[in-house]
């Protein structure tokens, strides 16, 4: 019944995928690269693996000037996403991290209204309000990881905002060309800051290989593919349902950091109380969507 929907199924798929994000990039972080850096190699290499896709389907990339600037834009956004992320990591773990991320619903169940000009639904606000609970609670009981917290939840913020924008673009500009001009954009605005910012000195561009090596992974199997796969589901589920689905990147995250790192990733029991009522509350939005639209059809 979960996953009926070809389309939730693969979009579980790619948060699966989604899921070892973390757990590369922590293993990106112990080779002694950090956020900023991270970021710009990521999206570096995931822009020229989109390139090359497009290149091998000849696809035409022309937009109108007033597109390719909302991308870019949006494509900033992204980047100042992915450095929240990271730098999350850095500062706390990758449990704490993804449980910050979750917060990602409230602010889609009250920022997606407000762009696709529809009522707000009242039990998404409910559900994210549980969420907000649950990460409350952990914020109570690991008071030293809340620079974590905070910086987990300006990704989820900002992680929003793209997720909400790229559903209403999606709907007339074919994903990949959405992937290729935000990254790209992103990629640019980021090299200005990091470079006005005096950071491209050698030690910057001195990688070791293992390290080159996770960013690889990290950024042709767990961005360009999934990218450009989520952007074109926007098309066909809302970005609410795409965010709260999202969520499942916690538990797959903190089960595979646990079983990596134990003693690192070990928390307190409030800490896995606040991840269950995160699941639970996850796959009671799927079922209650479901459930409605069987009602309506009949």
């Amino acid at each position: 019944m979960f996953f009926k929907n070809k389309n939730l199924l693969l979009l579980h798929f790619i948060v699966f995928i989604w899921g070892w994000s973390p757990i590369l990039g922590k293993l990106i972080n112990i080779e002694g690269i950090i956020a900023y850096q991270l970021v710009w190699f990521r999206m570096l290499l995931t822009v020229v693996t989109v390139a090359i896709y497009l290149i091998i389907t000849k696809q035409n990339i022309k937009l109108p000037r007033k597109d390719i600037l909302q991308l870019v834009g949006i494509g900033a956004i992204i980047a100042f996403h992915w450095f929240c992320f990271y730098n999350a990591i850095n500062v706390s773990n990758v449990s704490v991290t993804l449980v910050a991320f979750a917060t990602g619903t409230l602010f889609t169940s009250i920022i997606e209204p407000l762009f696709y000009k529809r009522k707000f639904i009242r039990y998404e606000i409910i559900f994210g309000m549980v969420i907000i609970g649950a990460i409350a609670m952990i914020f109570k009981v690991e008071t030293r990881y809340t620079l974590g917290i905070i910086f987990g939840m300006l990704a989820a913020l900002t992680s929003s905002f793209f997720t909400v924008f790229n559903g209403l673009l999606v709907r007339r500009i074919p994903s990949s060309l959405i992937a290729i001009y935000e990254l790209s954009g992103g990629f640019l605005v980021l090299t200005a800051y990091l470079f006005f910012k005096g950071e491209f000195t050698p030690i910057f561009f001195t990688l070791s290989t293992k390290g080159f090596a996770w960013l690889a992974i990290l950024s042709v199997v767990g961005t360009a593919y999934p990218f450009i796969a989520s952007v074109n589901l926007m098309k066909k589920i809302s970005p609410y349902t795409v965010t709260l689905t999202v969520n499942l990147e916690t538990i797959y995250g903190i089960i595979i950091a646990f079983i990596l790192w134990k003693k690192e990733e070990a928390m307190t029991p409030g800490f896995y109380i606040g991840t269950l009522i995160i699941l639970a509350t996850i796959f009671g939005n799927s079922l209650l969507k479901q459930y409605m639209k069987k009602t309506l059809d009949i």
